[in-house]
């Protein structure tokens, strides 16, 4: 797959729910996740798959995702950005949030390697 097919194919895939098959597929098993801030109880790198994988089933597991939108890709050489907004309620303190946050992702060798979050809520 060329670079823009990725970023299509990742749009597409977060768009209709399939996360796992997102990380699955197009995700190095080395890639890297950086975070603006820290997950609770996490580190702000997730180093490796794995570690992806649980960051999401933290955010799975702590969230009620009331509308959730996804914009672009834009593309950019090896890297591309994507919009997301969120209208979540955070179940344990049960604050309802509203985040607006770009994706940074990189790809080399077919596969994204890293993703890097900016991210702004109210």
């Amino acid at each position: 797959m060329t670079n823009q097919e990725i970023a299509k194919k990742y749009v597409a895939l977060i768009q209709q729910g399939k996360h796992e098959e997102c990380l699955g597929s197009l995700f190095a098993e080395d890639a890297i996740s950086v975070e603006a801030a820290a997950v609770p109880g996490m580190d702000r790198t997730s180093n490796g798959l794995e570690a992806i994988r649980a960051k999401s089933e933290w955010w799975t597991t702590n969230h009620i995702v009331h509308e959730e939108e996804v914009h672009g890709p834009y593309p950019h050489d090896n890297r591309f950005a994507v919009r997301f907004a969120y209208d979540i309620t955070y179940k344990p303190s049960g604050q309802r949030i509203h985040m607006d946050e770009v994706g940074l992702f990189t790809i080399e060798n077919g596969k994204i390697v890293k993703e890097e979050f900016f991210y702004s809520q109210e």
